[in-house]
């Protein structure tokens, strides 16, 4: 949408996402004004924190500002600084309000700076009356489930002369076709579906994120085709859920139909997804994978627990037994597929026994690489309120137990690729080995070679000479 063309004396457009493309040329005009006053163009700085989910949002918060006038600066000492913030742990908030203290100083120096804060934390209550009485410098918060309203947002903020806070409960709306920002040229996330219905005792995200709502396919698709169009070669399919994918919808899908209808786009190479819940993961699926040529051999299957009793506290939904015959069937079916998880320490009541559980898991299914955690307790959640809370010295032992053996396992499982050629799509210049460039396989491994910028993007075949624990050197082979 052109946004010389709009009328921004009329009245604002009720229907989206024309509303926004309206408030964007609103904003475009208060930044011209900024730039005008100020002799430069104003500047601002994305500091994303948390999953694949916020680092999409943040790509579509930078669409925006860049519609409306602004330009991208490297750090924080800019005009406009908005965190998208991330509230799975307690680490996240407080890595948050370490970071404002930094801006307030910032802000003390540029008193024109403005500062947003949006994102899973935001949908804390307690959390936004904190920064209300602690951190009264912040222009504006708002949270997950009315991001598409970001433009809305900044002509509220230029018009008002105290902090806008715009916090929605819960929304059954989707607003897409908004601008995006990509990191990447050749790849791009694709919001598939949002919020979560399973409730683990542990998690706070279906208080923040909401309930499960589905895309259209066709609307998914359409997003694809676009993005194929304008040079991507791989797409991720971004939701918490992903297996649980169109359930909601009118006329039901299946994540596996989804995917069949993905792999038929002309000119996309390669198709990833995460999340994945082990309790929704269909043999539809796992044959889906099995016969695709597009679809990567990467699967993010969180355990969480190997200790069945711990699952039924957690809400899992799913047994050690249960589990590891999954694995089990996905090896079969993808042999040569990296597997790869999220396991959580420390949860209340953990024994022992169920750490020993844990490790069985750990042990029998062989992850790739593993996300380790220390439970994190999450006000809100049933887990927070439960009283036999693991001390924090076992806590930290079984941590550095399982993080050894997980490294030993991911090590040897690295191991089993050196000597082969895989396609390699390259990403980024490597900064550290002077004359190479990285890459990643269709199984998620990063591999370093000898090359230059000319390959950033381009898919190629490159022979794994050596691992090195975490990624491996290797060499391009010649078409």
């Amino acid at each position: 949408m052109n946004l010389n063309t709009i009328d921004k004396n009329a009245a604002p457009p009720t229907e989206e996402p024309a509303r926004q493309y309206y408030f964007m040329a609103k904003c475009r005009q208060y930044v011209k004004e900024i730039e005008e006053a100020s002799g430069r163009r104003p500047t601002f700085f994305i500091q994303t924190f948390g999953c694949q989910m916020n680092a999409r949002d943040s790509e579509k918060l930078a669409g925006v500002l860049l519609e409306a006038g602004y330009q991208e600066a490297e750090s924080e000492d800019a005009d406009f600084v908005v965190y998208n913030t991330c509230t799975v742990r307690e680490n996240a908030n407080l890595r948050v309000y370490g970071r404002l203290g930094v801006l307030h100083g910032y802000k003390k120096k540029n008193p024109h700076m403005k500062i947003a804060l949006c994102g899973c934390m935001m949908q804390e209550a307690a959390v936004v009356e904190k920064l209300k009485k602690s951190y009264r410098f912040v222009d504006l918060i708002f949270g997950t489930h009315n991001i598409f309203k970001f433009a809305e947002l900044l002509v509220s903020m230029f018009e008002s002369d105290r902090m806008v806070i715009d916090i929605w409960k819960d929304t059954d709306q989707i607003v897409e076709d908004l601008p995006v920002d990509r990191k990447y040229p050749f790849k791009s996330g694709v919001n598939i579906m949002f919020g979560c219905n399973n409730f683990c005792s542990y998690c706070i995200v279906p208080y923040v994120r909401g309930r499960e709502r589905s895309r259209e396919p066709q609307e998914i698709l359409r997003e694809i085709r676009a993005l194929v169009a304008d040079g991507v070669v791989e797409v991720m399919l971004l939701g918490q859920n992903v297996n649980s994918y169109g359930k909601n919808l009118e006329h039901p899908v299946t994540f596996a139909e989804l995917l069949r209808q993905v792999e038929q786009i002309d000119g996309l190479r390669r198709i990833r997804f995460m999340t994945s819940h082990p309790k929704d993961l269909s043999d539809e699926l796992i044959q889906v994978m099995a016969d695709s040529k597009k679809i990567c051999r990467h699967l993010h299957l969180p355990l969480q627990s190997g200790s069945s009793r711990l699952l039924k506290i957690m809400n899992r939904r799913y047994t050690k037994e249960a589990y590891v015959a999954l694995a089990d069937r996905i090896r079969t079916a993808i042999p040569d597929i990296a597997l790869t998880t999220d396991i959580i320490v420390g949860f209340p009541g953990e024994t022992e026994e169920d750490f020993q559980e844990t490790l069985d898991v750990v042990r029998e299914v062989r992850y790739d690489s593993a996300f380790t955690f220390i439970y994190s307790k999450r006000t809100g959640t049933p887990a927070a309120a439960m009283d036999n809370q693991v001390p924090e010295d076992v806590v930290k032992e079984r941590f550095d137990r399982l993080l050894k053996e997980v490294q030993r396992i991911s090590g040897e499982m690295a191991e089993r690729f050196a000597g082969t050629e895989q396609e390699v799509l390259v990403e980024e210049k490597n900064h550290q080995m002077e004359g190479c460039v990285s890459g990643r396989l269709s199984n998620n491994h990063v591999v370093h070679f000898p090359g230059d910028v000319s390959l950033i993007g381009q898919i190629v075949r490159v022979r794994l000479e050596e691992c090195r624990g975490f990624y491996y050197m290797g060499h391009r082979q010649e078409p």
